[in-house]
């Protein structure tokens, strides 16, 4: 059984933010991927959460990451923008060109923003949250390191792709579909592997194509480019649908790395991240009085949640509801920590004479 241990947002923000600019980020830097992070954890995404912190510090020693590095703009139309990240800290980079998707589209209705050579920019969820919260539409997508084989493959050549598709609504938690294109992600196979547990099979398979629940081996195939790697959605076959899986990995390479004319997952980390992004924001008043559509979503998402749950079930969760239940519960109780990732955590601490309670 998984031990865990509560630790207050505003405690795991300090040091966060601390341990960054002990790797050589600002201000600005330190608190964007502090607060991605910290959203990923208070919503129970811990996969994504401050666990990711040793990652940042590898990859910044490694030349992986510029810590000061500025996004440029390479083209721009009314709707439309394409930045070079130059290899900079994920978070940052995507905080400007989300932003810019969010400008364009308040002045011409819609903004499409993309960007080549960035590095990981946490959540996808939080980036179309932040246009979301703009009386927009919001979608975010990238790509990633190669950890997923194709429908009927054995080598990982896809990223776990995810995408992020935020609507705006009165509904009483913001209604937002944050997923990956892949079964599961790598993040939730590293904390499956931190606490020594087999992973369900038709999460992933080996260096042969075959179903495994050995977490840490596929991770150290996919690392080594030894074969296997995680499934697509829908899992390892077209039995149960894992071609739609494959398919919406495939557009998200497309719409990243693509549009952006950047590096497709199969060969990011190499002499950097060469991560691609995708965001769009679209303006509701494109389709109507903004009140009347606000509550016209709210009504289509009530009728789904009012709707007969199964026989064993209480309740039927919209998008995005239980996360922000974990939200609320973490802002109250503290974060759930499990203890492996403190202890990793806590040796950083260590190592640079910082406090973690």
């Amino acid at each position: 059984m998984i031990q865990y241990k509560r630790i207050s947002r505003e405690q795991l923000y300090a040091f966060s933010v601390a341990v960054l600019k002990k790797l050589g980020c600002d201000e600005v830097r330190s608190s964007i991927v502090s607060d991605v992070c910290l959203e990923a954890d208070m919503r129970g995404i811990s996969s994504h959460g401050i666990a990711r912190l040793p990652r940042y510090r590898d990859h910044i020693q490694q030349g992986l990451i510029d810590p000061k590095a500025e996004p440029e703009l390479l083209f721009k139309t009314g709707v439309s923008a394409v930045y070079d990240g130059h290899h900079g800290v994920g978070h940052y980079v995507s905080k400007i060109v989300c932003e810019k998707a969010v400008e364009l589209a308040q002045k011409n209705g819609m903004g499409i923003s993309v960007v080549r050579n960035s590095n990981h920019y946490g959540i996808a969820g939080y980036w179309a949250e932040q246009m979301m919260k703009n009386e927009m539409i919001g979608i975010s997508s990238s790509n990633t390191a190669p950890l997923v084989v194709p429908t009927f493959g054995r080598q990982a050549i896809l990223g776990t792709n995810p995408i992020a598709i935020a609507i705006p609504s009165y509904y009483s938690s913001p209604i937002m579909l944050d997923m990956a294109t892949s079964v599961v992600s790598r993040g939730k196979l590293e904390v499956y592997s931190r606490n020594l547990q087999p992973i369900p099979y038709g999460w992933a398979v080996d260096a042969q194509g075959k179903p495994t629940d050995d977490p840490s081996e596929v991770l150290e195939n996919v690392k080594n480019h030894a074969g296997g790697g995680i499934v697509p959605l829908g899992g390892e076959s077209t039995q149960f649908g894992g071609h739609k899986g494959f398919g919406l990995a495939f557009i998200v390479e497309l719409l990243t790395a693509g549009l952006s004319m950047g590096t497709s997952s199969l060969h990011t980390y190499k002499k950097h991240g060469n991560i691609s992004h995708f965001f769009m924001a679209i303006r509701l008043d494109l389709f109507g009085d903004s009140d009347t559509l606000l509550q016209h979503m709210q009504q289509i998402a009530m009728e789904i949640k009012q709707s007969e749950p199964s026989i064993d079930k209480s309740e039927i969760l919209i998008h995005n509801e239980l996360e922000y239940k974990n939200r609320e519960d973490a802002l109250k109780e503290g974060i759930k920590m499990d203890i492996p990732t403190y202890q990793k955590l806590q040796s950083l601490a260590e190592h640079y004479a910082l406090s973690l309670h």
